[in-house]
């Protein structure tokens, strides 16, 4: 029999409806904008895992495990992957629907739900297990794109490298153009 706090290999657990889900409805909107369940789901990458485990991991009570995960099953985002009776009470496993959520644009000047939440992860983190890096680059279009190319090409080969047995890491990339602010002056002859 395995240990209680065992997660099921995820060969023996269905797989995601799909890779990809583009969320869209102010229910998956409001499900995914909470940092307990962004974290949650953050944990379910690595495989499905029950209300007890998710709680140990997250440091969460039971009770409100329970609650975030119906809110995200409410919305399409996780889905029990198989029960088991244990003490006479039913146990369920959740697994996630999809490995990627798709967010719509926020569009200018909105706050963004994915930089919002990795911020409230960045800053939760110990001292010593951050990288935090800010550059003020001028960059023509072929570099920034080039830029653009290049950190994307890098994290994916990391992610093809990570594995369930490793601890986790998030990286979140930002590289955009911010609103034009002139160069400074140069002219010190006033």
């Amino acid at each position: 029999m395995p240990p209680r706090d065992a997660r099921p290999p995820a060969d023996e657990v269905p797989a995601a409806e799909s890779d990809q889900i583009a969320l869209s409805s102010d229910l998956q909107l409001r499900a995914i904008s909470n940092v307990v369940r962004h974290r949650i789901l953050a944990f379910l990458l690595s495989g499905p895992a029950t209300i007890a485990q998710i709680s140990e991991a997250q440091g969460l009570l039971k009770g409100s495990t329970s609650y975030h995960l119906r809110i995200l099953q409410d919305a399409g985002l996780v889905q029990v992957v198989s029960t088991r009776k244990v003490r006479g009470v039913q146990e369920r496993t959740y697994g996630r629907t999809a490995k990627k959520l798709v967010l719509p644009d926020p569009g200018a000047g909105q706050p963004d739900i994915v930089m919002r939440n990795a911020l409230a992860d960045l800053e939760s983190a110990p001292a010593d297990s951050r990288l935090v890096e800010l550059r003020h680059l001028r960059l023509d279009d072929a570099a920034f794109d080039e830029l653009a190319t290049r950190l994307s090409a890098l994290t994916r080969e990391f992610s093809a490298r990570s594995t369930s047995d490793s601890a986790a890491a998030d990286v979140a990339i930002m590289l955009y153009r911010p609103v034009d602010r002139p160069l400074p002056s140069t002219d010190h002859s006033s």
